[in-house]
């Protein structure tokens, strides 16, 4: 597979119609149509349906969407790495969960943006399952994994700040009542937790059997789109404290009893060389450690 012909595909994703994509690629619809069709032959496979108006993926195609995705993004930084060895400049690539205790990361890059003009920044959110995918196949210079992981195949560095958890809830219920929040408060109570913390299975050891008696209705990826149910007073949901703004809204935050934190790492490939750009942040990361 040419990448040339990669970047038509996503194109052609991305316009879901081929004389636009045509136009944006500057070439000949003819043209467009027969490098996707060399493309099916070669593969194997039919990549779309094609409509009278708009052209959908068949499941072969969502595969090779995410994957050309992937492969264009990582040819992408290679040249621009390679092109920015003797000045600082370049992408940097950071693979994170969201949490208010990686602020400290965000002043160094904030700093960095000011001090050379030519760094680009790509912050990435979604979950460790993600950020390991992506630090391996190269197309993240580090992740931010939050949480007991197993690192032994990754440097790393530890962040000063833990997150804290708690539950958000309405301010009306009962519970808000209490300053902290128990495993015996939590029993029979609908909660919704993230997907990532109910994989590590962070809570057993805090609420030990009393674990059993939860009424885990659910799981979230983003605490924004929990924190709508929430206010519906349906559930309550585990979360970092501080993770959204919650002032002049009818929730509240309360933290659990005993408190029960997670470590922030930073972690980057043993295996893969930093970039310049990448080097300069994990130099004055460092620092300020």
């Amino acid at each position: 597979m040419e990448v040339r012909v990669l970047r038509y595909f996503i194109e052609v994703v991305q316009e879901r119609n081929i004389s636009n994509a045509a136009k944006r690629l500057h070439i000949s619809q003819p043209t467009l149509s027969r490098q996707l069709m060399d493309l099916e032959r070669k593969l194997g496979i039919t990549l779309f349906e094609r409509g009278h108006r708009q052209i959908k993926l068949t499941q072969e195609g969502y595969y090779l969407y995410e994957r050309a995705q992937e492969i264009t993004g990582l040819v992408d930084k290679t040249e621009t790495d390679l092109q920015s060895q003797k000045i600082i400049s370049g992408t940097l690539d950071i693979g994170t969960r969201e949490s208010t205790a990686i602020q400290p990361v965000m002043t160094v890059i904030g700093n960095l943006l000011k001090e050379y003009p030519d760094i680009k920044i790509n912050l990435v959110s979604g979950n460790s399952d993600l950020i390991y995918q992506r630090l391996n196949n190269g197309t993240l210079d580090f992740g931010i994994i939050m949480g007991p992981e197993k690192l032994l195949n990754y440097h790393s560095i530890s962040l000063p700040q833990k997150n804290i958890w708690g539950i958000l809830v309405r301010k009306d219920h009962s519970i808000a009542e209490k300053e902290k929040i128990t495993p015996q408060d939590l029993i029979g109570l609908p909660i919704l937790t993230s997907a990532q913390s109910k994989q590590q299975d962070v809570f057993r050891s805090w609420a030990g059997p009393l674990i059993d008696q939860f009424n885990f209705i659910g799981q979230y990826n983003l605490i924004f789109n929990a924190r709508l149910l929430v206010e519906t007073g349906a559930c309550v949901a585990l979360t970092y404290q501080n993770l959204i703004n919650i002032t002049g809204t009818d929730l509240a935050f309360r933290p659990l009893t005993p408190t029960v934190t997670n470590q922030n790492n930073l972690i980057w490939n043993k295996n893969r060389q930093l970039s310049n750009v990448a080097q300069v942040f994990l130099n004055r990361l460092t620092e300020v450690q």
